[in-house]
């Protein structure tokens, strides 16, 4: 478990720079207080779990946080009233292949007063469509209260904290900059703290990879829902080591407790870790969708659709007037390591945006070679190739488009007529000083 400090009296002598993790897992047996493997390796098996439990996490890779929290660390929420961040993605394996709920499991653990729960975007069960107002009400399994995170307020009120102990957060993120669950987690945090809350991350993989930072920084002034602080297009980090980060780097003050992941390594991908994959979200289907999201999502400030409603959104761009053969020509030309673009049509169907609803069109579609490719950089060719044949047909939708680049740097250089080279120059060293900075606050090997 990783631990920040916490305490109104602390706040006035210890400044969040100073605030360092302890207990990082090794390849040695090191403080790695509520890791099971940790306590396995110095010879000490973890409490409450059964020799059929053991087994079946000996051979599946990596165990989640909820897991983790129920086989090691259920001690940290008992006698505790929790209140609950999370959606459908909250889930864990329970058992012979049984796939459970984290709100059913906390719900009907021993000793652990679940009093509320609170909804992000899409809704507690994941369905609603992105910029869905999603409403308040009551959980039809156990009855228990679902506070809306994305209506009327995105941070917890006061009023929403009431009675709660510790804050949990359980959620799949897809580790790209401009998805909305991290920060609804970065708001809950700051509302914890406030109301002098423990905060908890029940952490989960990377889905696209720790190993791999890509993209711009967020510059001041552009900090939004959709980018709340300075951190690369694509990431690297989990959820627990963001909320690290937060705390350490950008100011947010909470009692912080990371439930780590057990077995996770930064090269893997989500389909390397055996764990049950779930859309986060109705446009996230696949992996393969989240590895071209990093770069792709940028054409949501376009009049380009990125193929909402299908089986592959994000995964291809197109529109009514362009040429897919033409366009799959030119961006094979730039030669862009670990991916290739072929020639397609698809139908977006009723999917939030509505662009080219119900319509063919036009277009192509990323085929992922490697893992590691720039979707960053190679939504950037995109933009300059699609910028260029579109003509009068191209809208930008100015304020969305730089909330999410960050920045109106890149807009305009595509209007000035700047070249690729020109457009992503600083991207490399950027990524770069955000490493250093990450490098404190990463927990997994």
């Amino acid at each position: 478990m990783k631990l920040a400090k916490r305490g109104r009296d602390r706040r006035a002598t210890l400044s969040t720079s100073q605030v360092r993790v302890i207990g990082k897992p090794s390849q040695s047996c090191i403080i790695g207080l509520f890791l099971g493997a940790v306590l396995a390796a110095c010879g000490a098996a973890p409490g409450n779990t059964t020799d059929s439990e053991l087994s079946e996490s000996k051979a599946r890779q990596v165990r989640s946080g909820i897991e983790v929290l129920l086989s090691d660390s259920l001690h940290l929420v008992q006698g505790q009233r929790v209140g609950l961040l999370t959606n459908h993605t909250g889930i864990y394996w329970a058992g012979d292949g049984i796939v459970g709920s984290t709100i059913d499991a906390l719900h009907e653990a021993s000793n652990v007063d679940l009093v509320a729960l609170y909804a992000p975007e899409h809704g507690i069960r994941g369905q609603e469509q992105a910029g869905a107002v999603i409403d308040s009400g009551r959980d039809e399994r156990t009855g228990v209260p679902i506070h809306s995170l994305y209506g009327e307020v995105r941070k917890p009120t006061p009023a929403m904290l009431e009675g709660v102990d510790v804050l949990l957060f359980d959620m799949q993120d897809i580790g790209a900059r401009y998805y909305t669950y991290v920060s609804t987690m970065a708001l809950a945090m700051e509302a914890a703290g406030e109301q002098d809350i423990l905060f908890i991350v029940l952490d989960r993989p990377n889905p696209v990879r720790g190993d791999v930072v890509q993209g711009n920084l967020l510059k001041p002034g552009y900090e939004t829902f959709v980018g709340m602080y300075p951190v690369p297009m694509r990431h690297g980090m989990t959820a627990g080591e963001l909320a690290q980060l937060y705390v350490g780097e950008f100011g947010l003050e909470v009692e912080l407790h990371v439930v780590p992941l057990d077995g996770w390594t930064r090269d893997m991908t989500f389909d390397q870790t055996q764990l049950p994959w779930v859309p986060p979200s109705p446009n996230m289907p696949t992996l393969e969708s989240a590895l071209a999201y990093p770069g792709t999502c940028l054409f949501e400030g376009t009049p380009i659709s990125v193929g909402r409603g299908t089986d592959r959104a994000f995964q291809w761009v197109g529109a009514p007037w362009l040429d897919g053969v033409q366009l799959a020509e030119l961006l094979n030309g730039y030669g862009i390591n670990g991916v290739r673009f072929e020639a397609a049509t698809f139908t977006p169907r009723d999917a939030g945006d509505r662009k080219f609803e119900g319509q063919e069109v036009s277009g192509v579609l990323l085929i992922p070679e490697s893992t590691d490719y720039d979707a960053s950089k190679t939504a950037v060719a995109m933009l300059l190739e699609t910028y260029s044949i579109s003509g009068d047909n191209w809208l930008w939708a100015e304020a969305h488009f730089d909330r999410l680049a960050g920045t109106d740097s890149l807009r305009l250089g595509i209007e000035a007529g700047a070249d690729f080279a020109e457009l992503t120059s600083v991207w490399d060293s950027e990524t770069q000083a955000f490493e250093q900075l990450r490098a404190p606050y990463l927990i997994y090997p």
